[in-house]
């Protein structure tokens, strides 16, 4: 079970006193609503992180949402071709703000082992990325890993 620490503030006899952004940012960084954009084999390795195992709602992300308008947390996992990058962009572009990315695996990262003129040589060229996780395929932990990174960093 993850325990979380209280933001900053004030506290005395009875009482804690802090900032309402510092609470919402708590709530927000425990509550992200995962959309996954998943193409190839890292896409099967995000499967088992859903499963029992790693149990990823024990992270606050239990819920998967398949509409970018519900969610804040876009997971790009696999290969992307070029011809993919404005649909990837325009789903960005309607999800909820403030929204974050982490990119699954060598392809989304970087094109992995597709050097080639089809394949984009990482996700970044079309959105900002928050997070990168290493790997071909990523093992469950590190997609983990990088979700908690994420945390931290909203």
């Amino acid at each position: 079970m993850k325990l979380v620490e209280a933001p900053e503030g004030y506290s005395g006899e009875g009482f804690y006193s802090t900032s309402f952004d510092k609470v919402v940012g708590l709530a927000r960084a425990n509550s992200l609503w995962p959309l996954p954009f998943a193409t190839s084999c890292c896409g099967i390795e995000f499967m088992a992180t859903m499963g029992s195992n790693y149990d990823l709602a024990r992270f606050g992300s239990e819920r998967m949402g398949f509409t970018p308008r519900q969610c804040d947390m876009l997971l790009v996992a696999g290969t992307i071709a070029k011809k993919m990058g404005p649909i990837l962009r325009q789903v960005y572009l309607q999800m909820a703000e403030p929204r974050w990315v982490i990119a699954i695996g060598a392809c989304a990262s970087s094109g992995g082992i597709f050097d080639s003129y089809s394949v984009l040589q990482g996700i970044d060229q079309v959105i900002p990325v928050d997070v990168y996780v290493p790997g071909c395929p990523p093992r469950p932990e590190g997609i983990l890993d990088g979700i908690i990174k994420l945390q931290d960093l909203v």
